[in-house]
């Protein structure tokens, strides 16, 4: 299975960090929190963390910050849909095709929850066939990616010339909450709302999708996942994820003997996390997940693609081989090799 395109999609409200502290110290809720969570978000929103800029798919920040249940559920049943929609048509142009040939569409999302899926709502709005292939991947929180380019290349066996869709898509503001957990106040101010799209078949394209691994690590599934509270998705982040990532990491690393060749492109989860994965990758740069946290924040499962397209799009980058790793919740991390075809 080959890769023939990819694009990104990102809502129009870009925010600073120091924009995002001044819309929560003007909220409502700003003086109900404790005074050790107003420290954690101040200290996080002006420190150094690796983080400039979001994007949120709200008019005003003020918005982002108040909505109820019924409104988040709201915001998320009206924006993933577009900003999927938006990356997949640019995917689909760059592939020179049109959505009418699209056999399969595959969608990976966490931040909300659809019946029909997101993908029933893309394919409508692209003018899909009535006989396209559509399935939603839900579960995998920020490293759905690669399982669902996973599930693409058993469809391209099963389905040797389909062109096919992959796209994950995240709403992280429609699942926005605020308390007195630490986990809840740094996720207020790690995630940021996003799209990336991908096409494959089985010819064309430059890069060709080699081996898939998996970690699964039950034992740590509490220190990272949603939880249901009050009718909203909370996230549950501890201070042990960091280092959770770097072992997942590293034994995939070890399963797949990974080439001093290959360019790591890894899920942006954060700047401790990455901190955490440089002494994994000795004599390699993070800096594409770097600049996609640096530019947008952690977006989930679209960070790793959108990454990956920043260093194709880099004249500089000569790498004929990219090791691509996503991880989130299960633990899980998962990780697929692509190589240039010669």
């Amino acid at each position: 299975m080959h890769l023939l395109s990819i694009a990104s999609s990102f809502p129009k409200s870009r925010f600073s960090q120091s924009d995002c502290l001044a819309a929560l110290q003007q909220s409502e809720f700003w003086m109900r929190l404790s005074g050790r969570s107003l420290r954690i978000l101040e200290k996080v929103l002006t420190g150094n963390n690796g983080i400039e800029y979001r994007n949120f798919a709200v008019d005003s920040l003020e918005q982002a910050w108040r909505r109820d249940a019924q409104q988040l559920n709201e915001a998320y049943e009206s924006e993933a849909p577009v900003l999927g929609g938006r990356a997949v048509s640019k995917a689909l142009e760059r592939a020179e095709l049109k959505p009418s040939e699209v056999d399969v569409l595959l969608v990976s999302t966490c931040t909300g929850f659809l019946c029909p899926g997101v993908s029933n709502h893309i394919a409508e709005r692209l003018g899909f066939r009535s006989d396209a292939v559509l399935q939603d991947l839900t579960g995998h929180g920020c490293g759905a990616a690669i399982p669902l380019v996973q599930v693409a290349a058993a469809y391209a066996k099963l389905y040797p010339r389909a062109r096919i869709v992959t796209a994950q898509v995240e709403v992280c503001s429609a699942a926005f909450h605020l308390d007195d957990d630490v986990g809840v106040l740094i996720s207020a101010c790690l995630f940021g709302d996003g799209a990336s799209a991908q096409v494959w078949s089985s010819a064309g394209g430059d890069l060709e999708v080699g081996r898939f691994e998996s970690v699964h690590r039950p034992e740590h599934r509490e220190d990272l996942r949603f939880v249901n509270h009050e009718g909203r998705l909370k996230n549950r982040l501890r201070k042990t994820v960091p280092s959770v990532v770097a072992e997942s990491v590293e034994r995939l690393v070890s399963k797949q003997k990974l080439q001093e060749k290959a360019q790591p492109v890894l899920h942006g989860g954060g700047r401790d996390v990455l901190d955490a994965l440089e002494p994994v990758f000795p004599g390699h740069a993070l800096d594409a997940s770097r600049e996609t946290l640096r530019r947008h924040g952690n977006l989930s499962s679209p960070s790793v693609f959108v990454a990956l397209e920043a260093l194709l799009a880099d004249r500089d980058s000569v790498a004929d081989e990219f090791w691509l790793c996503g991880f989130g919740a299960g633990f899980s991390a998962h990780s697929v090799g692509l190589t240039h075809v010669s």
